[in-house]
Protein backbone atom coordinates (compact mmCIF):
# COMPACT_ATOMS: atom_id res chain seq x y z
CA UNK A 1 0.00 0.00 0.00
CA UNK A 2 1.31 3.43 -0.82
CA UNK A 3 2.33 5.55 2.18
CA UNK A 4 0.11 8.37 0.92
CA UNK A 5 -3.00 6.12 0.80
CA UNK A 6 -2.21 4.65 4.21
CA UNK A 7 -1.79 8.15 5.69
CA UNK A 8 -5.13 9.24 4.15
CA UNK A 9 -6.97 6.16 5.48
CA UNK A 10 -5.54 6.62 8.97
CA UNK A 11 -6.45 10.31 8.97
CA UNK A 12 -10.00 9.56 7.74
CA UNK A 13 -10.30 6.84 10.40
CA UNK A 14 -9.19 9.23 13.15
CA UNK A 15 -11.58 12.00 12.05
CA UNK A 16 -14.50 9.59 11.81
CA UNK A 17 -13.69 8.08 15.21
CA UNK A 18 -13.51 11.53 16.79
CA UNK A 19 -16.82 12.55 15.21
CA UNK A 20 -18.52 9.39 16.44
CA UNK A 21 -16.97 9.29 19.94
CA UNK A 22 -19.84 11.11 21.71
CA UNK A 23 -22.42 8.80 20.12
CA UNK A 24 -20.42 5.73 21.14
CA UNK A 25 -20.03 7.05 24.68
CA UNK A 26 -23.81 7.62 24.88
CA UNK A 27 -24.55 4.12 23.58
CA UNK A 28 -21.94 2.47 25.81
CA UNK A 29 -23.16 4.27 28.93
CA UNK A 30 -26.90 3.87 28.30
CA UNK A 31 -26.59 0.32 26.99
CA UNK A 32 -24.37 -0.76 29.89
CA UNK A 33 -26.69 0.83 32.46
CA UNK A 34 -29.70 -0.82 30.81
CA UNK A 35 -28.03 -4.23 30.97
CA UNK A 36 -27.36 -3.58 34.69
CA UNK A 37 -31.10 -2.86 35.06
CA UNK A 38 -30.52 0.86 35.65
CA UNK A 39 -33.07 2.37 33.30
CA UNK A 40 -33.71 5.77 34.81
CA UNK A 41 -36.93 7.30 36.04
CA UNK A 42 -39.69 9.48 34.68
CA UNK A 43 -41.45 12.07 36.84
CA UNK A 44 -45.11 12.53 35.87
CA UNK A 45 -47.29 15.51 36.61
CA UNK A 46 -50.96 15.54 35.66
CA UNK A 47 -51.91 18.20 33.15
CA UNK A 48 -55.29 19.93 33.46
CA UNK A 49 -57.30 19.71 30.25
CA UNK A 50 -60.35 21.75 29.32
CA UNK A 51 -63.66 20.18 30.40
CA UNK A 52 -64.89 17.62 27.88
CA UNK A 53 -61.56 17.46 26.03
CA UNK A 54 -61.31 14.49 23.70
CA UNK A 55 -58.94 13.14 21.10
CA UNK A 56 -59.54 10.37 18.60
CA UNK A 57 -56.18 8.55 18.56
CA UNK A 58 -57.13 6.97 15.21
CA UNK A 59 -57.87 10.31 13.53
CA UNK A 60 -56.07 11.20 10.32
CA UNK A 61 -55.69 14.74 11.68
CA UNK A 62 -54.50 13.74 15.17
CA UNK A 63 -51.47 16.06 15.13
CA UNK A 64 -53.61 19.10 14.32
CA UNK A 65 -56.16 18.10 16.97
CA UNK A 66 -53.42 17.72 19.58
CA UNK A 67 -51.95 21.13 18.73
CA UNK A 68 -55.44 22.70 18.96
CA UNK A 69 -56.08 21.02 22.33
CA UNK A 70 -52.76 22.31 23.70
CA UNK A 71 -53.73 25.86 22.66
CA UNK A 72 -57.17 25.49 24.32
CA UNK A 73 -55.47 24.13 27.46
CA UNK A 74 -53.11 27.14 27.41
CA UNK A 75 -50.10 24.81 27.29
CA UNK A 76 -47.06 26.23 25.52
CA UNK A 77 -45.41 23.10 24.18
CA UNK A 78 -43.75 22.28 20.87
CA UNK A 79 -43.34 18.71 19.65
CA UNK A 80 -41.95 17.15 16.49
CA UNK A 81 -44.10 14.06 16.02
CA UNK A 82 -46.54 11.74 17.79
CA UNK A 83 -45.92 8.15 18.89
CA UNK A 84 -49.28 6.38 18.99
CA UNK A 85 -49.47 3.29 21.20
CA UNK A 86 -53.20 2.67 20.91
CA UNK A 87 -54.59 4.00 24.19
CA UNK A 88 -51.57 6.24 24.87
CA UNK A 89 -49.88 8.83 22.68
CA UNK A 90 -46.56 10.50 23.41
CA UNK A 91 -45.46 13.80 21.94
CA UNK A 92 -41.91 13.23 20.83
CA UNK A 93 -39.04 13.69 21.44
CA UNK A 94 -39.18 11.86 24.76
CA UNK A 95 -35.52 12.51 25.60
CA UNK A 96 -36.65 15.72 27.31
CA UNK A 97 -39.88 16.77 29.01
CA UNK A 98 -42.83 15.62 26.93
CA UNK A 99 -46.59 15.28 27.12
CA UNK A 100 -48.44 11.99 27.21
CA UNK A 101 -52.18 11.58 26.57
CA UNK A 102 -54.08 8.51 27.81
CA UNK A 103 -57.57 7.25 27.04
CA UNK A 104 -59.05 6.22 30.40
CA UNK A 105 -62.53 5.03 31.43
CA UNK A 106 -63.04 8.54 32.87
CA UNK A 107 -62.01 10.21 29.59
CA UNK A 108 -58.88 11.80 28.20
CA UNK A 109 -56.03 12.34 30.67
CA UNK A 110 -52.69 14.04 30.11
CA UNK A 111 -49.39 14.37 31.97
CA UNK A 112 -46.11 16.09 31.49
CA UNK A 113 -43.37 13.50 31.78
CA UNK A 114 -39.79 14.45 32.66
CA UNK A 115 -37.02 11.87 32.21
CA UNK A 116 -34.00 11.96 34.51
CA UNK A 117 -30.56 11.95 32.88
CA UNK A 118 -30.33 8.16 32.62
CA UNK A 119 -33.82 7.86 31.15
CA UNK A 120 -33.07 10.71 28.70
CA UNK A 121 -29.93 8.85 27.57
CA UNK A 122 -32.02 5.69 27.10
CA UNK A 123 -34.55 7.60 24.99
CA UNK A 124 -31.77 8.97 22.78
CA UNK A 125 -30.24 5.48 22.52
CA UNK A 126 -33.58 4.04 21.40
CA UNK A 127 -34.03 6.72 18.72
CA UNK A 128 -36.75 8.64 20.55
CA UNK A 129 -34.88 11.95 20.50
CA UNK A 130 -35.22 14.96 18.24
CA UNK A 131 -35.37 14.30 14.50
CA UNK A 132 -31.99 15.99 14.00
CA UNK A 133 -30.42 13.62 16.55
CA UNK A 134 -31.98 10.63 14.78
CA UNK A 135 -30.39 11.85 11.55
CA UNK A 136 -27.05 12.18 13.37
CA UNK A 137 -27.42 8.58 14.62
CA UNK A 138 -28.04 7.34 11.07
CA UNK A 139 -24.91 9.13 9.86
CA UNK A 140 -22.92 7.64 12.76
CA UNK A 141 -24.22 4.15 11.88
CA UNK A 142 -23.03 4.46 8.27
CA UNK A 143 -19.72 5.94 9.38
CA UNK A 144 -19.20 3.10 11.87
CA UNK A 145 -19.63 0.53 9.14
CA UNK A 146 -17.17 2.43 6.94
CA UNK A 147 -14.64 2.77 9.79
CA UNK A 148 -14.83 -0.95 10.57
CA UNK A 149 -14.52 -1.98 6.93
CA UNK A 150 -11.76 0.61 6.38
CA UNK A 151 -9.85 -0.68 9.40
CA UNK A 152 -10.05 -4.25 8.13
CA UNK A 153 -8.99 -3.08 4.67
CA UNK A 154 -5.96 -1.22 6.05
CA UNK A 155 -5.01 -4.31 8.05
CA UNK A 156 -5.36 -6.59 5.02
CA UNK A 157 -3.37 -4.27 2.74
CA UNK A 158 -0.44 -3.99 5.16
CA UNK A 159 1.64 -7.19 5.07
CA UNK A 160 2.80 -6.68 8.65
CA UNK A 161 -0.81 -6.70 9.94
CA UNK A 162 -2.56 -9.00 7.46
CA UNK A 163 -2.36 -12.20 9.54
CA UNK A 164 -3.45 -10.50 12.78
CA UNK A 165 -6.32 -8.79 10.94
CA UNK A 166 -7.56 -12.09 9.51
CA UNK A 167 -7.29 -13.85 12.89
CA UNK A 168 -9.01 -11.00 14.77
CA UNK A 169 -11.82 -10.78 12.19
CA UNK A 170 -12.43 -14.53 12.23
CA UNK A 171 -12.31 -14.63 16.06
CA UNK A 172 -14.68 -11.67 16.37
CA UNK A 173 -17.12 -13.18 13.87
CA UNK A 174 -17.03 -16.57 15.61
CA UNK A 175 -17.65 -15.03 19.05
CA UNK A 176 -20.49 -12.91 17.64
CA UNK A 177 -22.17 -15.97 16.14
CA UNK A 178 -21.53 -18.14 19.21
CA UNK A 179 -22.87 -15.78 21.88
CA UNK A 180 -25.51 -14.20 19.65
CA UNK A 181 -27.09 -17.27 18.10
CA UNK A 182 -25.75 -20.55 19.45
CA UNK A 183 -25.61 -20.23 23.25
Amino acid sequence: MSPKLRKYLILAHLWAAGFMAPAFALHAISGGLYLMNIKGDFAKQELVLPAGATLDFKSETLETEVRDLLVRADVDYNFEYIRNRGSVIQLRPTSREYIEFRQTPEGLAASTVTPDTVAAFMELHKGHGPTAFKTYQKIVAVMLLLVVLGGILVGLLAKAYRRQTIIATIAGTAIFILVGFLL
